[in-house]
């Protein structure tokens, strides 16, 4: 008589791959947080096409950031709502009382998540945004930070944009401080600190092709 007990794989997990569990999972996700001029964007574009998950991009421009209080209310209503529960230098809490200012921020934080979230369930990689520590516990999910020498950075962003360095060189200034002032304030994480990322990339040193290409081998070995 013969026996027909084998063990089931699919309750004891035997046969079932590093690729099978990865796609129960849900598709991949890179989160980049980077210095200003780090290659964000040109590193992720193609990290995106290797893996077939859409792009995207930081929530707020260079121009969003250091156009005024006037042409940010016109063109990201949204960053001057930051801004304005950032308070301080950013905002100030001049007439709003602290409890209108702390809806505010959990409101932007909401949005932000849901935001994070949805872009996820398909996969993607997504620039800046907080989306590292929003996606912290997320299987199939590799996080980034881009670093890299200051002149470096001037100097790509420079030729990137064909702006004076002068100016390039404020921008990076500023937008070091203020996109690492927005997650301190709102989520209570210092972005530049490695501890949070599972791969650091100094792009002075290494190519941005080559940055890319660790990246997808990353996510391809199966990230936890």
């Amino acid at each position: 008589m013969s026996d027909n007990s084998s063990p089931d794989s699919s309750a004891t997990g035997a046969g079932t791959s590093a690729t099978d569990e990865r796609d129960a999972v849900g598709p991949p996700v890179v989160t980049i947080w980077e210095y200003y001029g780090a290659g964000a964007t040109q590193i992720g574009t193609v990290v995106a096409d290797e893996l077939g998950v859409p792009f995207h991009p930081q929530a707020f421009t260079s121009e969003d950031i250091e156009g005024s209080e006037d042409s940010r209310l016109a063109n990201n209503a949204m960053l001057t709502r930051v801004f304005s529960a950032m308070g301080g230098a950013y905002g100030g809490f001049d007439g709003r009382d602290i409890v209108a200012t702390q809806k505010d921020k959990r409101d932007l934080i909401t949005d932000n998540d849901e935001t994070v979230l949805n872009s996820a369930r398909s996969g993607g990689v997504i620039i800046g945004r907080n989306a590292t520590v929003i996606l912290a516990r997320r299987p199939n999910t590799v996080h980034v930070l881009l670093t890299g020498a200051v002149d470096d950075r001037v100097a790509r962003a420079a030729e990137e944009t064909g702006e004076p360095t002068s100016r390039i060189a404020d921008r990076q200034r500023r937008e070091d401080r203020v996109r690492a002032d927005m997650s301190k304030v709102l989520y209570g994480w210092d972005p530049r600190l490695p501890d949070r990322y599972d791969i650091v990339i100094n792009t002075s040193r290494i190519s941005l092709a080559a940055a890319a290409a660790a990246i997808v081998d990353v996510v391809r070995a199966g990230a936890r």
